[in-house]
């Protein structure tokens, strides 16, 4: 069966986060350099191995201060993990246009077991000639998994910030255009 090969057109995605602030608002951010590459036997995504590479100095909240801040050892610790890697180990069919993307979620050299909900927008033609397939991507993690532990106590006794990070990203895949063969 011929294995296609699929690559991320960044000028049509993104790769957002949310974490509450204060436990009464959320603040969003995002990351602005990160690849995807699939690969499914044939054209079925059901069949797709997939790998994700974000750059973490990449992140973005709008606020330069608190950026740098992120990068530091307080979060991410940027100069030590310059990458977050995903790489998928399974997707469950729930029906023809949502599944459950499974995989190993590598950050501060930890490595963890997650689930992110994926809706299939399909596939189309682009005005060049080439396919294109779309994709909402969804999931929920806790920070501290992955040794990401900063926080202050509020007077009040709740907490500064979350510990969950909810994902959200809208994913453009374009199709390679030779497949590769498998004897």
């Amino acid at each position: 069966m011929a294995h296609t090969k699929w690559i991320l057109d960044p000028t049509h995605s993104e790769l957002g986060f949310k974490i509450k602030h204060l436990m009464i608002s959320n603040v969003s951010g995002s990351f602005k350099n990160f690849q995807v590459k699939a690969e499914t036997d044939g054209e079925d995504f059901t069949t797709a191995r997939i790998q994700a590479k974000v750059q973490m100095e990449s992140i973005d909240t709008a606020n330069s201060q608190r950026d740098h801040h992120l990068r530091t050892s307080d979060f991410l610790d940027v100069e030590n993990y310059p990458e977050l890697i995903f790489q998928s180990s399974r997707i469950e069919a729930q029906d023809a246009e949502t599944f459950l993307l499974h995989g190993d979620l590598t950050m501060k050299g930890i490595t963890q077991p997650v689930t992110l909900k994926v809706e299939y927008s399909g596939v189309t033609k682009d005005p060049w000639g080439g396919e294109r397939a779309g994709f909402s991507v969804t999931g929920k993690f806790n920070r501290t998994n992955w040794g990401i532990s900063f926080n202050n106590v509020l007077e009040t006794g709740g907490v500064a910030l979350s510990e969950d990070v909810r994902l959200f990203s809208e994913l453009q895949l374009v199709k390679q255009s030779v497949p590769e063969v498998v004897a």
